[in-house]
């Protein structure tokens, strides 16, 4: 632009850096951003803004901390959207203190935290395993009436249900409930993991069904959960069912999903099942992969179907 006689402003200087930003180029973010206050120019709040996302994105604490700083002696009162990111960042390498730091820092600046700012702490608590301080701060919030959301509960039911507490993550969604917040996709497939990792098979069933009932329809990770499951508890004949019922629904089984199943059908003796299922696999398109042939040959071996395991062990490699 210079050789060409046009000098570029600070629009110029805005476009590159949200390009760069987009193409996560941070390094040559940081360059131009130093070229330009060498130049003279003066950042204004996109800059500092884009800048400020990029660099929390990256997860650096250090350079996020510094253009917040910059922000504010260069005249641009930082925002809640600036505090929430720096927040975050800070929160996800696991620097708690200077989070709590820069939390009640921001609120002496007047800047009131919003439902995005109290999740992200939430979050950083429960990834900590300080599961009561995360629920004090459900309970701040709400007192200054900032309602939690559906996200919000989400993270506090996942923590819950990772260390076993199903049934205070079953108290959290009475509560819900009584707001008014629906369960969304995430929080139901939480609930599914859970319950299927204590082997309440039954449960996990139901929760499907209200999830149908309220219109969400399950995705394909957790009827594989399910299956997984049930077929785990001995349940093989209930499994099959349910992959019948998945695609009656329009969720599509996997090649993860067949391989559960036929690892199930296997492992109780049914390899000629199994090897149907490789047949309506192919015909739905989906292409069997070397775990779904690992199973078959398991199978085979295990009912001494030796010359088989051999053949199809054969047709592996002429496919290769």
């Amino acid at each position: 632009m210079l050789k060409l006689g046009v000098k570029p402003d600070v629009v110029t200087f805005s476009t590159l850096i949200r390009g760069l930003c987009n193409q996560s180029k941070i390094c040559e973010v940081v360059r131009l951003f130093d070229e330009m206050i060498e130049k003279g120019y003066q950042p204004d709040l996109i800059i500092y803004t884009t800048i400020l996302d990029a660099v929390c994105k990256t997860r650096d604490t250090d350079g996020a901390v510094r253009y917040l700083r910059m922000m504010g002696e260069r005249g641009f009162e930082p925002n809640i959207v600036a505090y929430s990111a720096v927040l975050g960042c800070l929160c996800k390498k696991g620097f708690l203190k200077e989070a709590h730091y820069l939390f009640f820092e921001m609120i002496k600046q007047g800047i009131k935290p919003n439902v995005i700012t109290y999740s992200v702490l939430i979050n950083a608590l429960c990834n900590q395993g300080i599961i009561s301080k995360a629920g004090d701060i459900v309970d701040i919030m709400t007192k200054q009436g900032i309602m939690p959301n559906v996200i919000t509960y989400s993270i506090l039911i996942d923590a819950l249900c990772k260390r076993g507490m199903l049934s205070k993550a079953e108290d959290i969604v009475g509560a819900m409930t009584k707001q008014g917040i629906k369960l969304d996709v995430v929080t139901y497939g939480i609930f599914i993991d859970a319950l299927c990792k204590t082997g309440e098979v039954s449960k996990a069933e139901n929760v499907v069904d209200v999830m149908r009932k309220q219109g969400i329809e399950p995705n394909v990770v957790m009827y594989s959960t399910l299956i997984d499951s049930l077929c785990k508890n001995g349940m093989v004949s209930r499994a099959e069912f349910i992959v019948g019922t998945m695609r009656k629904q329009g969720a599509k089984p996997n090649v993860i999903t067949y391989n559960i199943l036929m690892d199930s059908l296997c492992k109780n003796g049914m390899v000629s099942k199994a090897e149907d299922i490789v047949g309506r696999m192919r015909k739905q398109g989906i292409e069997p992969d070397v775990v779904t042939y690992n199973i078959l040959m398991q199978g085979m071996f295990q009912l001494r179907r030796v010359l088989d395991a051999y053949k199809l062990w054969r047709k592996m490699l002429a496919s290769r």
